[in-house]
């Protein structure tokens, strides 16, 4: 399952601004830097984000083909704000939802959708 565009663009355009003023201060929410991999421009988006130890995972509620994920792929690392410290997150990759790598806290949602964006954190 992945939720319809129609949400996404409501979401882009109302919720997000919202979400970006708390969402890098209260887990599981957090906000990932990035860079347009066609335009160099920066962008930064409020994502749920589940860490174990140095492993994160985001389920990918909007699925794999979004602009942010295809950004980050091809990145190869991206940057994570979470509880008010930043991160690096590197070697980012789509894994299917029942995979046993996902993050524990991040299984029960990843249930509901097809895909999961992990990655490795290092200090930033």
């Amino acid at each position: 399952m992945k939720m319809p565009m129609t949400v996404a663009r409501f979401n882009k355009v109302v919720t997000n601004p919202i979400q970006r003023q708390w969402a890098p201060r209260f887990a599981p929410w957090a906000m990932i830097e990035h860079v347009g991999r066609k335009s160099g421009t920066k962008y930064s988006i409020p994502v749920l984000a589940w860490v174990d130890g140095d492993r994160l995972s985001i389920v990918l509620t909007y699925g794999r083909h979004t602009d942010w994920v295809r950004n980050v792929t091809a990145a190869g690392e991206f940057g994570l704000i979470r509880k008010s410290k930043h991160y690096k997150v590197v070697r980012p990759r789509i894994i299917p939802s029942d995979s046993p790598d996902v993050a524990r806290g991040a299984r029960i949602p990843a249930r509901l959708f097809d895909s999961v964006l992990i990655g490795t954190i290092v200090d930033g």
